[in-house]
């Protein structure tokens, strides 16, 4: 059957569909874009140089096994967006906009969201609206990170270029650190940078509002060995800072006990397909051994030995009370 690439009418949707292409391979054969997209090579040639008259840097790849790359531009070109992601894209401006914790970002935020509702058609706009109009945002009392220090943070773990920055930890203690990073973390409510730090050679987490004039050095260098980020800030935060720190045997899977508690709380292994094991801390006994409970589900405590011992004391205050009626 031959094919027309007068079937196919829309140029735009036909360009909306080209970009994303582009960007999920380092490379793709004109012959495979064509059947990607239901048309020709030369239609695929056409459309190529249209994304470049948008200043979207496409190269064209010679030889047998060459074809199109999209490479890093000097200049932002116009974004091409479909209906979801331009719907997506108007929502995260509206809520930068309105979050007290990107500090400095909300003027950018207010006249990118402005631009955007601009151009949005009625239909797009409405969804828009709607889904703005009936989500309300939980207000918090997290301190806000300035956005340029973010930036400097990434750039610098990208780089692999070490920094040097004062730093008050949870005592109150002020210091200065002098860190190889390499991973920003997000929990959602804050931010941590993973670091290697080089005057105590060991690797640290830091938390971002907490640290002040950070301050590039110009000295790269990767560090060894470094650890899994997400995990490493997990266990520094659920049980690091706390007197007690305690691991557990649940008679669960690892995704059930996962959904259950969050990362910031507990670290959460898998020991087989029906148990796991969850590791957690607290300044109380007491309050681990009634969070256990309230998962509903049978544990056997590993560590440390005073925690068998108090939830062998709540269990006695329980049948206590519950015998009173």
């Amino acid at each position: 059957m031959t094919r027309h690439d007068g079937d196919v009418t829309d140029t735009a949707g036909r360009l909306l569909r080209l970009l994303p292409l582009l960007t999920t391979r380092p490379s793709w054969r004109g012959e495979e874009l064509a059947a990607r997209l239901g048309v020709t090579t030369r239609t695929v040639r056409r459309d190529i140089g249209r994304l470049r008259e948008l200043g979207y840097p496409v190269r064209a790849i010679p030889g047998p096994q060459g074809g199109y790359a999209l490479s890093l531009g000097a200049s932002l070109p116009p974004l091409l967006l479909d209906d979801d992601s331009a719907v997506a894209v108007a929502l995260g401006l509206r809520a930068a906009a309105a979050d007290p914790e990107l500090r400095g970002m909300e003027e950018a935020a207010t006249r990118a969201a402005a631009a955007m509702d601009q151009v949005m058609p009625p239909r797009l706009r409405r969804r828009v609206e709607a889904l703005t109009a009936t989500t309300v945002p939980l207000p918090t009392a997290e301190p806000a990170i300035e956005p340029d220090v973010l930036a400097l943070l990434a750039l610098a773990c990208a780089h692999g270029e070490r920094l040097r920055f004062g730093y008050l930890n949870g005592a109150g203690a002020d210091s200065r650190r002098h860190v190889e990073p390499y991973r920003l973390v997000s929990t959602g409510r804050r931010w941590y940078l993973v670091a290697h730090d080089l005057d105590k050679s060991e690797w640290r987490t830091f938390r971002l509002d907490r640290l002040r004039d950070p301050r590039p050095s110009g000295v790269r260098s990767r560090p060894a060995d470094p650890p899994d980020a997400a995990r490493f800030v997990s266990e520094a935060i659920s049980s690091g800072p706390y007197r007690w720190r305690a691991r557990v045997m649940l008679d669960a899977p690892v995704d059930v006990i996962a959904r259950m508690v969050p990362s910031t709380v507990a670290v959460v292994e898998a020991v087989d397909d029906r148990r796991c094991v969850l590791t957690s801390g607290s300044d109380s006994l007491d309050a681990i051994a009634l969070h256990l409970a309230l998962l509903d589900v049978p544990f056997t405590p590993i560590e440390p030995p005073e925690l068998r011992d108090r939830c062998q004391a709540l269990a006695a205050r329980l049948l206590q009370a519950a015998a009173r009626y």
